[in-house]
């Protein structure tokens, strides 16, 4: 999963994904320019540039104050822009369980997908290997094998024009991502409430609440206000480790009105990799929302992630039948 998805913003798009009808993660659209790496078989790797760490010394009363927070929020949010980046790297399998609720919240149904998670050309596309925990039958695996060689084919023989106006969209949407992940930072009133052990490691416990009197300098971020949560920094890597958000009021996006209510929770947990890189675990929310006057989604659910590889910067796909080895 990464999709795009620094700090709180995670959650607000997955949220905003599932409004307008579309899962975080979806298949691969045959007619979508993907967006990828320009050159063959090269890697999307980069090289970290460590943020300076933020002077976190405690007061007196072993508080930190808004400033260092502030500062010690901008960091992570530095490092989960380059988790994303680094996420490139790595194959992986993500099982989503998504639940159908009715207007009392009891389940109507439930729907199980696994996807396979591949690199093809810097990009990560997403095959759909299993429904129900049931592998595809032939016929349905035939299918996204020609979705993904689709995928391959377009890039192979993506024009130079193509390329640098990808490039440069691409380069437009990052320097969005950051401003937008930094202004989360002067949105809201942090308080350090503790510290917690997460997947074994200790992490500081961060409330955040909306500041009042906050004018958003991006229109995406008009809406921060309307979202509260917590957070799990992890103490020693300064990196995101858990993070729990709900709206406290109706948002809305787009023209045609689509609206997340209140109550919609998302919760994040993420694990260290290869002693380099913050990558998601899993994934539960809730979510009740309506795009429109007709369409309604009211679901719950979860997503996991495992089996990361990550790949040789050597390798190369020219078709689905050769195969990339991992690291």
């Amino acid at each position: 999963m990464r999709r795009s998805s620094p700090i709180l913003a995670v959650g607000l798009l997955v949220c905003f994904s599932y409004a307008v009808g579309q899962s975080p993660n979806q298949a691969p659209d045959e007619n979508a320019t993907p967006a990828v790496h320009p050159n063959e078989g090269a890697s999307s790797s980069v090289s970290a540039v460590p943020a300076e760490r933020p002077d976190l010394t405690p007061d007196p009363h072993g508080k930190l104050s808004q400033e260092q927070m502030q500062n010690l929020f901008r960091v992570v949010a530095d490092k989960d822009m380059e988790n994303d980046k680094r996420q490139r790297d790595y194959t992986y399998i993500e099982r989503e369980v998504q639940n159908n609720l009715d207007g009392k919240g009891d389940k109507k149904s439930t729907e199980i997908k696994t996807y396979e998670i591949l690199e093809i050309y810097g990009e990560q596309v997403q095959r759909l290997i299993a429904k129900d925990d049931k592998p595809l039958n032939a016929k349905d695996a035939a299918k996204e094998e020609e979705k993904v060689q689709k995928v391959i084919d377009k890039r192979k023989n993506e024009s130079e024009d193509d390329r640098k106006k990808r490039e440069e969209k691409q380069a437009k949407e990052r320097e969005d991502a950051r401003k937008f992940v930094h202004e989360i930072a002067d949105a809201y009133d942090f308080k350090l409430v503790g510290t917690e052990r997460v997947n074994g490691r200790e992490a500081w416990v961060i409330d955040g609440e909306p500041r009042p009197g906050y004018v958003p300098h991006m229109k995406e971020a008009k809406f921060l206000p309307k979202f509260h949560g917590r957070v799990w920094i992890d103490r020693d890597d300064l990196q995101l480790a858990k993070m729990d958000v709900e709206t406290l009021d109706t948002v809305s996006f787009g023209l045609v009105i689509a609206r997340i209510h209140k109550g919609t929770r998302f919760i994040m947990e993420q694990t260290r990799v290869n002693d380099e890189v913050w990558l998601p675990k899993q994934i539960n929310y809730k979510f009740n929302a309506r795009v429109g006057l007709v369409k309604g989604f009211n679901l719950d659910g979860e997503q996991t992630y495992r089996d990361y590889k990550k790949f040789r910067t050597s390798a190369k796909i020219i078709g689905m039948r050769e195969v990339q080895d991992p690291r």
